[in-house]
């Protein structure tokens, strides 16, 4: 039996990411992901916009790219390391990967409401039900080890002060931690929209250029480094590997960026 979803706004954002990931698995296969495909065979969901929306597909596949290969390099180096992946959405990368001692995924009630008739979770992978700004610390069992915090495809639906408080949550929780975040360049909130998400108000309302401007913000934190989404791109679209040494083609798309305390 299929589960119909009734979500909007951000929270609505997730059935987009998860159809991308399965329809890439299904027919072109720069991803596996056999997680995202069981699921969209379950859902009710009428997936006709994101079908049309090339430009949100390519960038999630292309954040896939990215973001599993950090990862999976930060677990070979941290053998078991916390994970905390926020704004989990039905994100399946925990599936994906080996080495972790605990991976937790976070969103808000509603989200995790869905996720957990989707996906039950127990043992080494748990899940939080609250807002990445409340103190979901107090859910964190293994707070000495190694940590990796994980925030996708969330800082561009909130404000500067929604992201500063979310890293201050992170520094009150962690004495040591790496955090992956994506984001936006302010360009692209400015003249970009989704077509899969215009009827759901989900609206880009936050971006910053660099890691180096995002450092200034966060005086717990230092910046390490950062990836442009293009270097997932080119894995799928040879094309990229040319146009991703052009400047302003980087610094256009989004980035991953490292930041340590």
């Amino acid at each position: 039996m299929q589960e119909k979803i009734s979500l909007s706004g951000v929270p609505e954002t997730m059935l987009q990411t998860i159809y991308a990931r399965a329809k890439e698995t299904k027919n072109r296969g720069a991803i596996r992901d056999e997680k995202a495909m069981e699921l969209i065979d379950r859902l009710d969901y009428d997936f006709s916009l994101a079908d049309k929306d090339a430009a949100m597909s390519s960038g999630v596949i292309a954040r896939t790219i990215v973001l599993d290969k950090m990862t999976k390099e930060f677990l070979e180096q941290h053998p078991g390391a916390v994970v905390i992946n926020i704004a989990c959405g039905l994100d399946t990368r925990c599936y994906r990967m080996n080495g972790f001692l605990h991976w937790y995924n976070l969103d808000l009630p509603e989200i995790i409401a869905v996720r957990e008739k989707l996906l039950p979770e127990k043992g080494t992978i748990s899940q939080i039900a609250m807002s990445a700004m409340e103190d979901w610390c107090s859910e964190i069992t293994e707070k000495g080890n190694e940590a990796l915090v994980i925030i996708e495809g969330l800082t561009m639906y909130l404000t500067e002060e929604d992201v500063k408080n979310i890293f201050t949550v992170i520094s009150k929780c962690f004495q040591k931690v790496t955090v992956f975040v994506e984001v936006m360049n302010p360009m692209v909130v400015k003249n970009f929209k989704e077509k899969s998400i215009e009827v759901s108000n989900a609206k880009f309302t936050w971006g910053i250029k660099n890691g180096s401007g995002l450092a200034k913000l966060l005086p717990d934190f230092h910046y390490i480094e950062e990836h442009s989404l293009v270097e997932g791109m080119a894995e799928f679209l040879p094309i990229y590997k040319v146009l991703g040494k052009i400047p302003v083609v980087r610094n256009i798309s989004n980035r991953i960026i490292v930041m340590k305390k």
